[in-house]
């Protein structure tokens, strides 16, 4: 009883915070995850950064460490907190997988002032739902940029650092713009840059970015690799395709920078990947998206996809390099699209 009153605890904090929002000195916003056995720690995007605790980018940062041998992979969804397929995929792993080799590091919400925002082009949509075995598990349906009130105003031009490149007013609390991130910049540069400090603090081999595209997009079920680790991306998706889903690969492009796929792999060791999937609620000309039961591209089938992906990335790797993160306790692409994403939430 005292750990079912906990969830619901946990829950009304996380309405109250998505539904009247977080301020920046108001600290970090807290999110209904439930660890599961294979949790070995958890830490704070502060903890790598210092400046940025008590902030409301603070994320939590979740560790499954197998204590054995093998590559480390960091895992993020909520880049963008409106495209949610990555978050449930994020969400499942932290409290589903165990890893038996190697390192998972996750973080279900990449940037939390953007979960704690209004998706200018869906401001009716504040949250998502779904039922499981513990009840009804409601999460933040955010915006894709960090919130306006937690970093200064928007400049005349957003000046990519460190490359130059200039980019208009509003992408500079895109964190997908950012990256590899400034140690003394704005607010959103600064989330970016803990990122490169896990990734290089932790010694990571690899790097996956979780992120969703309209329907029509050309983007929509992609996988994108920094062009050192394209051969490997190639055979994720091949192995992909023998299991009956269809993934579209391309390499980063040099021309636009700040991409996570594209700095991290240029600045880090990791190879880096992100992939997409695609969201109706991310389609202009769809008036009114279901964007969890969509009857073509439900929320259950698009994190299997993601979570397909994320195991097709680890097989490449094994098949080129020898080693790979092995994880049990997730369910299978078949298994989440019959049963729902419901059945694997606690």
């Amino acid at each position: 009883m005292k750990k079912r009153q906990g969830y619901t605890l946990a829950l009304i904090i996380t309405l109250l915070i998505s539904i009247t929002g977080v301020g920046f000195a108001q600290g970090p916003m807290l999110h209904d995850i439930r660890p599961g056995y294979g949790v070995t720690k958890i830490g704070w995007l502060s903890d790598y950064h210092a400046p940025l605790r008590n902030t409301s980018v603070d994320s939590r940062v979740y560790y499954l460490d197998s204590g054995k041998p093998g590559p480390t992979a960091v895992i993020l969804g909520g880049t963008h907190s409106n495209e949610i397929a990555g978050i449930a995929a994020a969400t499942l792993i932290i409290e589903r997988a165990e890893v038996t080799a190697g390192r998972v590091i996750v973080i279900p919400y990449a940037n939390s002032s953007g979960a704690s925002s209004i998706d200018e082009r869906r401001p009716n949509i504040r949250t998502w739902s779904m039922e499981t075995e513990s009840g009804l598990r409601t999460f933040p349906y955010g915006d894709r940029r960090t919130k306006a009130e937690d970093q200064e105003p928007d400049p005349e031009v957003y000046v990519h650092y460190p490359s130059g490149l200039e980019l208009s007013p509003d992408e500079a609390r895109n964190l997908n713009r950012a990256h590899p991130g400034k140690a003394d910049g704005t607010t959103t540069q600064q989330l970016a840059y803990a990122y490169y400090r896990i990734i290089t603090e932790e010694d990571a081999d690899i790097a996956i970015d979780m992120h969703e595209a309209g329907v029509g997009s050309r983007l929509a079920n992609m996988l994108i690799a920094n062009p050192k680790n394209l051969d490997l991306a190639v055979l994720a998706v091949v192995e992909l395709e023998l299991q009956g889903i269809i993934m579209n690969v391309e390499h980063s492009s040099e021309e636009f920078k700040g991409l996570s796929h594209r700095e991290w792999g240029d600045h880090t060791r990791a190879a880096a990947y992100l992939i997409e999937t695609p969201n109706p609620g991310q389609t202009s000309s769809i008036a009114d998206p279901d964007v969890v039961n969509d009857p073509v591209n439900p929320l259950s089938k698009r994190a299997a996809t993601q979570l397909a992906t994320i195991e097709a990335i680890f097989v490449a790797h094994e098949m080129v390099l020898g080693e790979r993160p092995v994880w049990t306790g997730l369910p299978t692409y078949d298994e989440l699209v019959q049963n729902g994403l419901g059945s694997y939430l606690r």
